[in-house]
């Protein structure tokens, strides 16, 4: 019997190395998931509870593995759903491969039932590649594009699948004019710099008296070498958000995070230094560079568009950073004078310092602070962290320290919410050994987390390490876009806006089979991580924060400062608390020694 383009897609898909496609059934997907139901033994398919968390979990297995992700959805509104997570994968730059259903042939262009017109939706999402299957002979080269163009390019791609094509005997393409003969396989070339613009950003770098180094997603792969410049030119090195996990933060000139969530050692790094050295970030926030004419400037990126967007650049190097920095380091001259590397040491070692004062100050009920800190002392060796968008990411940023061979990611560029579930859920499908920890706020854990928790229940005894650990804050709040509101725009809180439900997200963690951990007492917190930390199960840890806790950014500006002084005179609900709670974060900042007394 032939095989079906359905069969014959499973195949390729396999062929390509795919061996998980998250996604949601729908009629028009039938033959694809028939033909999946006969593969069980080459491509395992997940089902997630919503097609935004299938695409979320494609993104999050493509920033965990390096792989592409696939995920597959049905015509219409399945397509639709799919959107969000995969604008999270193009805007962060990972290679996903989404597979979507289409009516009937025949059917197009009637006004039929579930009928979208899906090329033109997804032309932005999927710029790179996207096209719809009209003859059985035409699949082949729509695969083996779609793959190369997703790894090549690192970004969306999109299939789509007409169902009565699936159905189809598939035809091998003639030998004839009109036909398209692909292949499988690709292989990312090493891409370097010309010699002579190395040695133009070495001579730069050389004579730098004070460097400052910001690298983010594409230097994740390069931590030895971001390390060895950084001790060659005496740097001191931030990081950007999607760079969390580039290098660790035991080394003691690593200044942390930069921007909005970052620190005062990586603001201060920035506002002092006289060159800087960007390597595999598009970091966008232009205030927290330095001034224009302030520094001399080095960029390395993989994507020329990328280069000498952020801030004036002296010398653009397009390539791997890895190979990149590598060439750069035999050019490099040792600096004598470290004071500067010292007093950039000094500043990181007082602000860790500082950070454990505001831990330990005291909230209503619990300080979000208290608990990344204590969950900071039980992270398992090389376990995989993933945050969601809101206030959770501040403490994200900030308060977690990661060790060489963790993994840690958000997302980045969107900065959507919802993501936090199915990238752990992603991350625990990839390396079912290691301990994946997902960090969610109550708002995003009710807009989309919670389904994806039946997800975790459906799946987590197929893991070779049942642990996984979900600590939701339960601050009642949609906490980072009230504090935007009165430190931005100047308003009170609209309660009507932001105050989220009530919710046992530890008692309804039970009811799925899972552990279930509530905490209401900063008392109970370090035995709380200690159970979730050891359970045998996945664990929904429900912790009881204070909202008023601010997520302050590492420099206020008087416009800032003016706009919360205006939210507070208007009758915010929390203004007492909120003063209480500032005021204790100053006292920490400015006496950070006195706190550990």
């Amino acid at each position: 019997m032939a095989q079906s383009v359905s069969e014959f897609m499973i195949d390729r898909l396999h062929a390509w190395g795919v061996r998980r496609i998250f996604g949601f059934p729908g009629d028009g997907i039938n033959g694809l998931m028939g033909a999946l139901g006969k593969a069980t033994d080459k491509i395992e398919f997940v089902q997630t509870r919503h097609e935004e968390a299938a695409a979320f979990m494609a993104c999050g297995h493509a920033k965990f593995t390096g792989e592409v992700g696939v995920c597959m959805a049905t015509s219409g509104p399945g397509a639709i759903h799919l959107l969000n997570g995969l604008y999270d994968a193009k805007m962060d730059h990972q290679p996903v491969v989404a597979i979507v259903g289409q009516q009937a042939r025949t059917a197009l262009g009637g006004h039929y039932q579930q009928e979208v017109d899906l090329i033109s939706l997804y032309k932005d999402v999927a710029h790179e590649y996207v096209h719809m299957c009209s003859s059985p002979s035409q699949v082949r080269h729509l695969i083996d594009r779609a793959f190369r163009i997703a790894m090549a390019t690192r970004s969306v791609t999109c299939i789509i699948m007409p169902n009565d094509v699936q159905e189809l005997p598939y035809e091998e393409p003639g030998r004839k004019h009109g036909t398209v003969h692909s292949s499988i396989g690709y292989n990312r070339p090493r891409v370097l710099p010309h010699e002579e613009d190395l040695q133009r950003a070495a001579t730069l770098l050389n004579e730098g008296k004070k460097v400052a180094m910001l690298v983010g997603a594409g230097a994740l792969h390069a931590e030895a070498e971001v390390l060895q410049v950084a001790d060659i030119l005496g740097a001191g090195i931030a990081k950007a958000l999607l760079g969390k996990a580039a290098v660790p933060d035991d080394v003691p000139f690593v200044t942390g995070a930069i921007g909005l969530l970052g620190t005062k050692p990586s603001w201060d790094l920035m506002t002092e230094c006289d060159t800087l050295l960007l390597v595999g970030t598009s970091f966008p926030y232009s205030e927290f560079l330095p001034k224009e004419g302030q520094a001399k400037a080095v960029q390395i990126d993989l994507e020329g568009k990328m280069l000498g967007i952020r801030y004036p650049i002296n010398v653009h190097l397009e390539g791997d950073s890895k190979d990149t920095l590598a060439a750069l380091i035999p050019m490099l001259q040792k600096k004598e004078d470290r004071s500067w590397q010292n007093r950039i040491m000094e500043e990181v070692d007082r602000w860790w310092r500082v950070l454990e004062a505001k831990a330990l100050k005291s909230a209503d009920p619990i300080n979000p602070q208290y608990l990344f800190w204590e969950l900071n002392k039980r992270l398992p060796d090389r376990c995989i962290l993933s945050a969601d968008s809101g206030s959770v990411a501040s403490w994200f940023a900030r308060d977690l320290r990661i060790r060489t061979g963790m993994m840690a990611s958000l997302s980045g560029n969107l900065a959507t919410m919802c993501p936090g579930v199915p990238y752990t859920i992603a991350a625990k499908f990839a390396h079912p050994d290691r301990m994946a920890i997902g960090l969610i706020g109550d708002g995003a854990f009710q807009m989309l987390g919670m389904n994806e928790v039946i997800t975790i229940s459906k799946y987590w005894k197929t893991w070779k390490d049942p642990r996984m650990l979900i600590l939701v804050l339960k601050n009642k709040d949609l906490n980072q876009v009230s504090w935007e509101q009165r430190v931005m725009a100047g308003d009170a809180k609209f309660e009507g806006s932001q105050n989220v439900p009530d919710f046992p997200y530890a008692e309804y963690a039970k009811m799925l089979g899972l552990e279930g951990i509530s905490v209401n007492d900063p008392s109970e917190i370090p035995d709380a991580l200690d159970r979730a930390m050891k359970a045998q199960k996945p664990v929904v840890l429900e912790a009881a924060t204070d909202p008023n806790v601010p997520p302050l950014p590492p420099h206020i500006t008087f416009g800032q400062a003016k706009a919360f002084m205006s939210s507070m005179i208007d009758g915010d609900v929390d203004t007492w608390q909120m003063i209480t709670q500032s005021y204790k974060d100053l006292i920490s900042e400015y006496f950070p020694a006195k706190e550990k007394e």
